[in-house]
Parts: structure tokens; sequence; C-alpha cells
């Protein structure tokens, strides 16, 4: 039995948060509606923080308005979880996924983003793991990602962020997922820096081994931005 057919987008460059996710939500109802295959989302943002549902003040502990100040953009969004950083160095994987193909288990879906997390770290000889009770992946006591998903009907949102080469520093602006962990990243680990557009592709044959899909490339101006959902996004 052949694999099913999803689509790979690679946005370039460092792709602006806002626009990325206005993006997201545009896709989510596309699959809905069953006008898309399932996605997978490959991008690198600007140094912004995000704050999940489960976000608290004390998990911003220099506040809103100097983090601003020190040039990262801050948006509170439909995840779960607490507050997270994304920033160039970082590959993040948005994947919209309709989840009645997989149980409709939320759970196990986020089991398995932290495979194809594994998967790809393992392919340079870092063995990384799950922590029971707390979602992401964990090289020791040190996390090197983060996963944090929504559903809407269904279809699947937001996702998992591999530290790659980012700056670690910037983490320490927030108590990051509210739990206070130690950031870690494959540079960090290896001693050497690892080209980001090496690792997106390990990714993504990992994400077809976890989810029995075959990935198509769709060039991202397939994607062309439209109007902004009539939902209200909210950045602060």
């Amino acid at each position: 039995m052949s694999a099913r057919l999803a689509w790979r987008v690679d946005l370039p460059g460092i792709a602006d948060y806002r626009a990325t996710w206005e993006l997201q939500r545009r896709l989510v109802a596309l699959r809905q509606r069953g006008e898309v295959p399932d996605l997978l989302l490959l991008v690198e943002h600007p140094p912004v923080i995000t704050c999940g549902r489960a976000t608290r003040p004390e998990h911003l502990p220099v506040g809103r308005e100097t983090l601003k100040r020190m040039g990262f953009g801050v948006f509170d969004i439909e995840r779960g979880g607490s507050v997270t950083y994304h920033g160039p160095g970082q590959l993040v994987g948005y994947p919209i996924v309709d989840l009645r193909a997989y149980g409709e288990n939320v759970v196990g879906y986020v089991r398995m983003l932290e495979e194809c997390v594994i998967r790809t770290v393992r392919a340079y000889g870092i063995e990384a793991v799950r922590r029971p009770g707390f979602p992401g992946v964990w090289v020791g006591e040190e996390k090197i990602a983060a996963v944090g998903v929504a559903v809407k009907r269904r279809v699947t949102l937001h996702g998992f962020a591999l530290n790659v080469n980012p700056n670690l520093d910037h983490f320490r602006v927030i108590n990051p997922c509210g739990i206070g962990y130690v950031p870690t990243s494959m540079q960090k680990l290896l001693g050497r820096p690892v080209p980001v557009e090496e690792v997106r592709e390990g990714c993504a044959r990992a994400f077809e081994e976890v989810f029995g899909v075959r990935l198509e490339r769709l060039p991202s101006y397939r994607l062309a931005p439209e109007p902004a959902p009539a939902e209200p996004l909210r950045t602060s």
C-alpha cells in the first residue's frame, strides 16, 4: 500500500511570525474543507516569544514591554503549554494534519512529533528522549526541542521547534515552558554548527517515516498571502 501524499512547504529566509501564523490558520480552514492534503511547513523565525494558554505572568520575568524593547516580538497564541522562544538557527515545524487519519488521538499525535525530532537528531549521534509529563524532547536534563499544538475541528496547527544553532542566551529572558528548563542545541552537543537546511531534510524524512506519508514539495509562492481570518490575532 503506497504512502499517502502530503505537501512540504519550506518558507524561505527568516519568516515573519505573524504572517506565518496567519498562513497556518488559512491552511487549517482549507484542510478542514478537504481542499488541500496534510501539510508540513518548515521555517525559521526572527526572535519572538510565544505565549501559550498556560502562560502566567511569572513566566515572563522581565515583562512584555521590556521584551519588546529588547527586540523580541511577543505573541499570545492558541496552542497548549506556556511560553517559549523562536529565533534564527531553530528549525520550526508546523504540521497541518487531519487527526482523523490518526484516530483523533491528540496525545498520540504529540508523541509522533516528538518521535520525528528524536529520529532527526539520532542521525547526528544525539540520543534524545521523552520525559513523562513534560512534552518535548530532552538530552539528559536539557531540552533540545519544544512541542506545543492546537487542534481546530480535528486539524492541527503549531508544532515543534528544534534547536539547531540558535542563540541559547535568548532563552534567559523567559521561564521556558514555565518549568525553567535549561535549553540545549545540536551545535552545543556536537561542538560544531549544523546547517539548518541539512537538518530540514532529515526532519522531513523522519516525518515521512513516522506519519506514513510521502512529502511532495510545494513552492512557497503557491501559498500566497490572503486577507487575515475574521477571528483576530493577538499580540501584546
